[in-house]
């Protein structure tokens, strides 16, 4: 019965051990950037690359405040962050802060553009959409999940970044807009 319990400890200290270098290596990718840092430019720059606007570049963003919004369109996490997105753009539509979204497909059929513009249609998205199927942005910026939530202050710097779904009312919520109030009035 005493080597039934040792083994029992042993695998368990040993599941423990193993699984150890996974919860840090997950959480240091996220944790271990360095902000605030300079936000890459655009990757894409031809008018089929982006929905709802002409290609945009940060250059001519300057002096305001933006929120990428790293998403999918078949991501629940994504389309349920939405309607706070919306209500956000909403409430700040006469100051100087704007959302891009930037589309990373998880999925083939996500890279489809006619799928991708029935599904905008249908989220009711308004703001400026970069196609980014070849993934240039995403490494550039250095998002790992869906979604992803970059703040870039006036002067084109990433000085936020938030993960995961995000609710109204919620706590990422309201942290995302307090930072974007505060460099608001910066």
């Amino acid at each position: 019965m005493k080597t039934g319990i040792n083994q029992t400890n042993h695998a368990l200290w040993l599941t423990l051990l193993l699984s150890l270098p996974v919860v840090l290596h997950t959480g240091s990718g996220h944790a271990a950037r360095q902000l605030p840092q300079p936000a890459p430019e655009f990757t894409h720059q031809d008018d089929d690359a982006w929905l709802n606007s002409k290609p945009l570049s940060l250059v001519e963003l300057r002096g305001k405040v933006v929120l990428l919004d790293f998403w999918t369109f078949d991501c629940w996490n994504c389309y349920r962050s939405f309607p706070w997105l919306r209500a956000l753009e909403s409430r700040m539509k006469n100051r100087a802060f704007m959302v891009v979204g930037v589309h990373t497909p998880e999925f083939d059929h996500e890279r489809q553009k006619i799928r991708l513009e029935e599904k905008v249609k249908s989220y009711r998205l308004r703001h400026p959409i970069m196609i980014d199927n070849d993934f240039s942005y995403w490494n550039a910026v250095g998002s790992r999940y869906w979604p992803s939530f970059f703040i870039i202050d006036k002067s084109g710097v990433i000085r936020a970044d938030f993960i995961g779904q995000t609710d109204l009312n919620s706590a990422q919520a309201e942290k995302i807009e307090r930072i974007v109030e505060r460099l608001l009035a910066e």
